[in-house]
């Protein structure tokens, strides 16, 4: 995984014994995607949840749509807009989407400078503290909603 990389919440990324997944400068890999043994380009966009199988490789600044399937072995050169399933090629990515692709992946890239700048050190709580609202008392589950 290069450096500037953003791999978000609930992503996978495995492969095989003696396979290299590789994540090169600036990919941008969406909430929930599976990246298994394949190679994702420079400044690459993987959508939420897509699937990027082995030993599949998306060009430098392609985007991959959220849901897409990219079956093993497809290889997506450069400036690709790849969505489906199975993934299609549907069109060349513009200046103008490579730059708003960059510009989100740099909003993800300033986030830890900003925790780090901005955290506070907090003690866990050891008892409830007088006042707090009782959860039981402002939540009713599906079932008790259902009770005469």
């Amino acid at each position: 995984i290069a450096d500037g990389c953003n791999v978000q919440e609930n992503c996978t990324i495995h492969m095989f014994p003696g396979v290299t997944v590789v994540l090169e400068e600036a990919a941008h890999i969406g909430h929930g995607a599976v990246i298994h043994g394949a190679r994702i380009g420079a400044n690459a966009l993987v959508g939420m949840n897509a699937v990027i199988m082995d030993d599949a490789i998306i060009g430098a600044g392609s985007i991959v749509g959220a849901l897409t399937f990219v079956p093993a072995n497809m290889e997506i050169p450069p400036r690709k807009v790849v969505v489906g399933n199975p993934a299609k090629i549907v069109k060349d990515v513009s200046d103008e989407m490579l730059a708003w692709k960059s510009q989100g992946t740099a909003l993800y890239q300033a986030l830890p400078a900003e925790l780090h700048a901005t955290l506070k050190p907090c003690e866990p709580l050891r008892e409830t503290p007088l006042g707090r609202p009782d959860p039981r008392q402002t939540y009713r589950t599906w079932h008790e909603t259902r009770k005469p």
